[in-house]
């Protein structure tokens, strides 16, 4: 089963499920789609209106991720729950922390 990011060059493209308008902001973990694909599912305190929680995902993956909000960007999905975000930064050290935090699921 594939997982929810792939190293690029410059970064890492990662797959996300996102629940807005949630009641605290936290990234859940992994979870396995119906179709074997896995994505990391977060939450946001945000609502859906005007690019908000697409904003509120780039401040918590990026803080998870030890990188500025500015290095991620909602590549895919903008107005979906399903997102595809690119997140800049060195390749290696991008994806050990994305390992680290699909594992505590």
């Amino acid at each position: 089963m594939p997982g929810p990011f792939r190293v690029e060059p410059g970064g890492v493209t990662v797959l996300l499920r996102v629940t807005p308008n949630a009641g605290r902001d936290a990234i859940e973990g992994l979870e396995t789609r119906a179709d074997g694909s896995s994505v990391l599912r977060l939450r946001v305190r945000a609502v859906p209106d005007k690019g908000k929680a697409n904003a509120a995902v780039a401040a918590l993956l990026g803080k998870a991720l030890g990188v500025p909000k500015s290095a991620v960007s909602v590549v895919a999905g903008h107005t979906a729950r399903l997102k595809t975000v690119a997140v800049a930064g060195d390749p290696a050290r991008l994806a050990a922390a994305l390992a680290a935090l699909t594992r505590k699921s």
